[in-house]
């Protein structure tokens, strides 16, 4: 059977990240959320200032191998830390999920690369000023959900690379929903490649932010303000041919539903940390807030509320704690128990968010408190990274 008991080592950095979730995480969120322009949040000394601090802790790098320079941490331990960091906020918290998307990619799936590993993975893993930041780009204008429509050949990423001599040439543009797109200095790409085999024909690219590369603006969302999100465009971007991580074939979806694996697990922990928080606020508000001669916390119509969200709490962190036992485990882990985890969580995130308003009354709505914004940031999690609905369709589809 599993031991549920916590090592010394995990229970120091889940003690380190509870602190500095409480203490930095959360007033930045709260400032950055309070920002009209998203783009003068993320040129804000807050933001900047809060990832310092996260990557001198080592938040950036605690799934990467000790001998690149990262923690060495398993998906058991960075799952405690994951939620506990949520709990401040979950904006900043997907920041640092995402950012170490390409040196992740490279010291798993590339490790042959060494040149690239010692250009990009190390630097990466001894940044202390959060100079180094990555993101993935696969969604597009017109590949959203198609982008895990591995069977129909007509169906490709527009996003394209040819090959000129020596070097990959890249054109087109991925969506808005590039998280850390904005502030990142390498990508992970998908770009088609061979167009007759449709998704699978797409290979995946490292790409340095240089010549060609254009990003938009930052998109202006109702929640989760504290993380980038912004559209990429691509005018004959040249990388070495060694930049290609992946070439297009029968193995892409493999890769893309194991990098989808790790993301639903780390979605769900968005979601728990964020459920705990709003859990948290209104419990300590009902026990304060005296109507009808006592606490509203023993009037059964908020007790029930109340511990209503504790169940969802515990059983959505139960789920997501096989799911990362079994990635710790099992090579490239269970889709169907991580899309499990994670639409079970990110649902009872967006139920429980709202009747935690509930609970303050008039006051769950005033910006006075924190329950807004946490229902406002709840709404994105079911929908960040591939909607529930399609992953919930992905995961039936392995029953």
């Amino acid at each position: 059977m599993i031991d549920l008991t916590p090592t010394e080592e995990q229970r120091e950095i889940q003690s380190l990240a509870r602190r500095f979730a409480r203490e930095v995480i959360r007033p930045a969120e709260i400032a950055l959320d309070k920002m009209a322009d998203p783009e003068e949040a993320f040129n804000s000394r807050i933001f900047r200032d809060t990832l310092k601090k996260a990557y001198s802790l080592g938040f950036h790098k605690m799934g990467i191998r000790e001998d690149l320079g990262g923690l060495g941490l398993d998906p058991m331990t960075t799952g405690l830390v994951w939620e506990e960091l949520a709990v401040g906020g979950i904006g900043i918290t997907a920041t640092l999920l995402a950012a170490p998307v390409v040196p992740m990619f490279l010291s798993i799936l590339a490790p042959g690369k060494t040149d690239l590993i010692d250009r990009f993975v190390k630097p990466y893993c001894a940044d202390t000023e959060a100079k180094h930041i990555s993101a993935w780009g696969s969604s597009e204008p017109n590949i959203g959900s198609d982008g895990s429509n591995y069977h129909d050949p007509r169906v490709h990423h527009e996003t394209k690379a040819g090959k000129e001599g020596k070097e990959w040439v890249i054109d087109g543009a991925k969506s808005s929903f590039v998280s850390n797109g904005g502030i990142a200095d390498f990508f992970l790409l998908f770009c088609c490649v061979d167009p007759s085999k449709g998704i699978p024909g797409s290979g995946v690219f490292l790409v340095p932010d240089g010549e060609g590369v254009t990003r938009g603006r930052p998109l202006d969302k109702i929640g989760m303000r504290a993380l980038n999100q912004t559209e990429l465009a691509f005018d004959r971007v040249r990388i070495p041919e060694d930049y290609m991580i992946m070439p297009p074939g029968d193995n892409y979806p493999m890769m893309h539903n194991a990098i989808k694996t790790v993301g639903n697990i780390g979605v769900g922990y968005l979601a728990v940390g964020l459920l705990r928080a709003a859990y948290e606020e209104a419990l300590a508000y009902a026990k304060e807030r005296v109507q009808w001669g006592k606490p509203i916390v023993e009037h059964q119509a908020v007790a029930f509320k109340l511990f209503e969200a504790f169940q969802a709490i515990e059983a959505a962190r139960g789920l997501l704690w096989k799911a990362s036992w079994t990635l710790a485990n099992k090579f490239m882990g269970d889709f169907k128990l991580s899309a499990a985890g994670r639409v079970f969580a990110t649902n009872m995130a967006m139920k429980h968010t709202v009747e935690m308003v509930q609970v303050l009354g008039g006051y769950g709505i005033s910006k006075e408190f924190t329950l807004e914004k946490y229902m406002r940031d709840a709404k994105l999690l079911q929908i960040m990274d591939a909607t529930n609905e399609i992953i919930s369709m992905k995961g039936a589809a392995l029953l």
